[in-house]
């Protein structure tokens, strides 16, 4: 999440049919891309979603308000959108923002530090933290509860069992 309060969702990929349908390529769950949902490029623009629907494994497509024509569409390839971080819908019991997690240190049982989550890799069946270690290594941690405990206090303990680390 960024400092002005805005949670980064993706980027805008290739236009999906002629009328200014947009895929969107994802970096966090895409439940949240409902009609009337305002998201922001990096240059500042804003983007109303009229329409929205779910694309292959992790993908969406949108249509935006005044987006009507292919070509419109194809203008915003490559742009990356984001969303204010209070528009997320709420989270159950132990279910946490993958972009919430960036940036805590990860740590053995014992306190030693393994390395810093620096990326969720979601999944279909489950999803990865990614682990940089101190010496640059990107290791791949399941997100399971046999493995990994709950963040607190920007540190999350993970249970090596065996030859991740």
């Amino acid at each position: 999440m960024s400092t002005d309060g805005l949670v980064r969702i993706g980027r805008i990929g290739r236009p999906h049919g002629l009328r200014g349908g947009i895929t969107i390529v994802p970096e966090v769950e895409l439940d949240r891309l409902s009609p009337g949902t305002v998201v922001s490029s990096d240059d500042g623009r804003e983007f109303v979603i009229a329409a929205s629907s779910r694309y292959r494994d992790r993908g969406a497509v949108v249509q935006f308000v005044g987006i009507d024509s292919r070509e419109a569409a194809e203008a915003l390839r490559g742009t990356s959108i984001s969303m204010p971080a209070f528009a997320r819908p709420p989270l159950g019991g132990g279910e946490y923002w993958a972009e919430d997690l960036i940036g805590i240190t990860a740590v053995a049982p014992d306190g030693a530090v393994l390395g810093t989550i620096t990326a969720v890799d979601t999944g279909v069946g489950q999803d990865r933290l990614v682990v940089t270690t101190p010496g640059g290594t990107e290791v791949l941690v399941p997100f399971v509860g046999a493995f990994v405990g709950d963040p607190e206090q920007g540190r999350i303990e993970i249970r090596d069992p065996g030859g991740l680390f």
